[in-house]
């Protein structure tokens, strides 16, 4: 099976975080999609198993090991779909944590996916001091007036602000470390954010889990920031706010949340096919 290479995210200047996508991975066992996630090298690679009309399933491979949910490789699969299938639409995945729907639009720019998170949850980080001590972030490096948490909408990822967009633009921490931490305490990403405003936030997603310092465009880690502005009542009165990251790796992503109501987190964007 020839696997697919999509950029998501990307901004309009371009961007983007790559995925490799498999249209139909019927034929293939574990141990073959590890193997050519491996080979493609990306964060991850989604495959698909047609279960009906606009019904898939989906998995996730990193190089390393089967991911049960990855934003952008659901934006970029849903894209390879709309282009090389469904068109415009409604399509159904089904995911390790549950039914994914997703809504394609046609644009001037090529397909916009708005895939829908399984219900968020908030929790407590009681290894805060810890995290911050691996981040070489102190109690100053820390927004006071904005919550620290633990977050899901399909991964568990610890919620960190920075008191600055400069002290975000730092990244250095202790990768082994925090590698050790993250598989102990099951994070799929560490989201560190600045608050431009209500409705735009900077973020990085240290990710050593996944055998790089951070990854340029998280879906996961932005549906699960929505439910937890949701439930400290922080989000702007629509709901909606921009998620811009990758812009201190020079892979600038563009990420829209919809949060408002109840339910899943909308996340939104945009893919483009990459050639060899």
């Amino acid at each position: 099976m020839n696997p697919l290479r999509y950029t998501a995210f990307p901004t309009p200047q371009g961007g983007g975080n790559p995925a490799g996508v498999v249209l139909d991975a019927s034929a293939m066992d574990a141990a073959e999609m590890l193997s050519l996630a491996a080979e493609l090298g990306y964060s991850e690679t989604a495959f698909l198993f047609p279960r009906g009309e606009r019904e898939y399933a989906i998995r996730y491979f990193s190089p390393e090991a089967e991911v049960d949910f990855c934003g952008h490789a659901t934006v970029a699969a849903a894209v390879a779909l709309a282009e090389h299938h469904l068109g415009a639409g409604d399509l159904l995945l089904s995911s390790n944590v549950g039914e994914i729907p997703v809504t394609l639009v046609r644009t001037e720019a090529g397909y916009q996916a708005t895939l829908t998170t399984v219900e968020p949850v908030t929790a407590e980080l009681d290894a805060l001091p810890e995290l911050c001590e691996l981040l070489g972030w102190r109690d100053e490096d820390l927004h006071p007036d904005l919550p620290h948490g633990l977050a899901f909408a399909g991964l568990w990822h610890p919620v960190l602000w920075a008191v600055s967009r400069e002290r975000l633009a730092r990244l250095d921490y202790d990768f082994e470390g925090l590698r050790t931490l993250m598989l102990r305490e099951g994070w799929g990403t560490v989201s560190l954010l600045f608050r431009e405003s209500i409705a735009l936030i900077h973020s990085r997603n240290a990710f050593p889990i996944g055998g790089v310092v951070e990854d340029p465009a998280t879906g996961a880690a932005a549906g699960a920031l929505g439910g937890l502005l949701r439930a400290e009542g922080l989000l702007p009165e629509d709901g909606r706010f921009t998620v811009l990251q990758g812009e201190d790796m020079g892979q600038p992503c563009l990420l829209e949340v919809d949060a408002a109501g109840d339910g899943g987190v909308r996340v939104s964007g945009t893919a483009r096919r990459l050639f060899d």
